[in-house]
């Protein structure tokens, strides 16, 4: 329960959906915690008070990662509360359905923007703090990254970018930081994880869909694991790529 106990945690995104769920099983670790949120002030406010209840400390702080700016003092805040970063999570995304030949521009360079360029700025503005401390970035990239899909073809390839710029990052930063990627399949954020997603239980080798449990477990693994283990790019899908 307390692998992670004394290790600070920035979680971006960590509002909501796979993003709470990950803050809450690092905090249920022993980790101190800090979130970013965009627009989900009260959700956010709630997983503080959430993990402050486990016992660890906790805070919430602003970030749009279109913005360098915004990131910038976002890292520093999440610093300066923490008293240093050791653990970094990339897992604010975008996610979209569209057929190709529907795709605008302007929805090409959105999905681009925070898929891709903004674990990037989050990344190389904490890259001071984690390499002070011989810290770890975990980005959380996609099944979809890896298997093209017909109607996500802008989030797809926004995710296979992410997931060559965690390769990149483990070899261009080793051997001060380590850096791995979790590409989740099917995962169901709430409620029943079986309805009205049958059919892609169906084709998963495993009989079911995934859990923000499942996904957490693999962060919890890149979290704790010999540094020895970088650019390692882990799907969670119970097969469903297979």
């Amino acid at each position: 329960m307390n692998s992670l106990k004394g290790k600070r945690v920035l979680v971006t995104g960590g509002a909501r959906r796979i993003g709470r769920g990950l803050a809450m099983a690092l905090g249920r670790a022993g980790a101190d915690v800090a979130i970013t949120y965009r627009g989900s002030i009260e959700e956010a406010e709630h997983v503080v008070v959430d993990l402050n209840g486990l016992g660890v400390r906790a805070l919430a702080v602003a970030c749009d990662v279109h913005h360098e700016w915004s990131v910038e003092n976002a890292i520093e805040d999440a610093a300066v509360a923490l008293s240093g970063i050791d653990i970094l999570i990339n897992n604010a995304g975008r996610f979209e359905t569209e057929t190709l030949e529907r795709i605008t521009l302007e929805q090409w360079d959105e999905m681009f923007a925070t898929n891709t360029r903004g674990p990037f700025l989050v990344a190389r503005h904490a890259y001071k703090h984690l390499k002070r401390t011989r810290g770890r970035i975990i980005n959380i990239g996609s099944l979809g990254g890896i298997h093209p899909w017909s109607t996500h073809a802008h989030y797809c390839t926004s995710k296979a970018a992410l997931h060559m710029l965690s390769q990149t990052m483990a070899k261009a930063w080793a051997p001060d930081i380590s850096v791995n990627c979790v590409a989740p399949g099917m995962i169901v954020t709430s409620g029943d994880i079986s309805i009205g997603y049958e059919h892609f239980a169906e084709k998963t080798p495993m009989k079911r869909n995934g859990t923000v449990d499942d996904v957490a477990a693999a962060v919890l693994f890149f979290s704790t694991c010999p540094s020895f283990i970088t650019g390692q790019i882990l799907s969670v899908d119970g097969g469903l790529g297979l």
